[in-house]
C-alpha cells in the first residue's frame, strides 16, 4: 500500500522555547500552509507538542476535521544543553558524525531513532496519507535517514515553514521537497 507522508517544518516563530507562539507572518504562513495541503487527501496529523509546530497544522487541522496527535518525539533536538559560539559549526559536525554529542545535547543519530520510530509506527497503520510537523534539526535528521546526502548544506536551506513528501512503497522510499508558501 502507497504511504505518504507530508514531513513539515513549522512556521515563522518568535523564538525556539517550546511555548514561542508564531509570529503575524507565521500565522498567515499557516493559513497557506492549509491552503497548500488541504487536497492532498491527509486523514491524520501528528505534531511536535511545541507552541510553534501545533499552530503551522492548527489551520489544516480545523479544514479536514481532524484532531492534532501530540507526540513528543518530534520536539526540536538538542545540540547542547548550553549556548555554543560555533555552534553551526558543531551542527555541521553532527551531519557527518552522527554519533557526536555535545554536553546535554542528543547525538544526530540519537534524534534520528526517535523521529524515525514516529514515522515507522505511522507506516505500519492503516492511514495511507499523513502529515507529520517537526522542527527544522529533526526534520533534516528524518529526511537523512531516507537519502544519506541530506546534511548541514540542506539543513541551511529549509524555510518557515517547509514541507517535504514522502512516499513508501513495498519498501522503496521516495524524498521530495514541495513548494512552500
Amino acid at each position: 500500500m502507497l504511504k505518504t507522508l507530508y514531513i513539515v517544518r513549522h512556521c515563522q516563530a518568535v523564538g525556539q522555547e517550546p511555548n514561542a507562539p508564531l509570529t503575524s507572518e507565521g500565522n498567515f504562513q499557516a493559513i497557506a500552509l492549509a491552503d497548500l495541503l488541504f487536497g492532498f487527501g491527509i486523514e491524520r496529523v501528528i505534531s511536535s507538542p511545541f507552541m510553534r509546530a501545533y499552530q503551522s497544522i492548527a489551520p489544516l487541522a480545523e479544514r479536514l476535521g481532524l484532531s492534532i496527535e501530540i507526540d513528543n518525539r518530534l520536539t526540536e533536538r538538542v545540540l547542547c544543553a548550553t549556548p555554543l559560539a560555533d555552534w553551526r559549526e558543531r551542527l555541521a559536525e553532527s551531519f557527518t558524525n552522527l554519533d557526536l554529542c555535545l554536553d546535554g545535547g542528543e547525538s544526530s543519530r540519537g534524534a534520528m531513532a526517535r523521529g524515525i520510530a514516529v514515522i515507522n509506527e505511522v507506516l505500519q497503520q492503516k492511514t495511507s496519507t499523513i502529515a507529520i510537523v517537526t522542527h527544522g534539526n529533526l526534520m533534516a535528521l528524518i529526511l537523512k535517514h531516507f537519502d544519506d546526502r541530506i546534511g548541514y548544506a540542506e539543513w541551511q536551506k529549509l524555510s518557515n515553514p517547509d514541507v517535504y513528501r514522502v512516499q513508501s512503497l513495498n519498501g522503496e522510499t521516495q524524498v521530495e521537497p514541495m513548494i512552500c508558501p
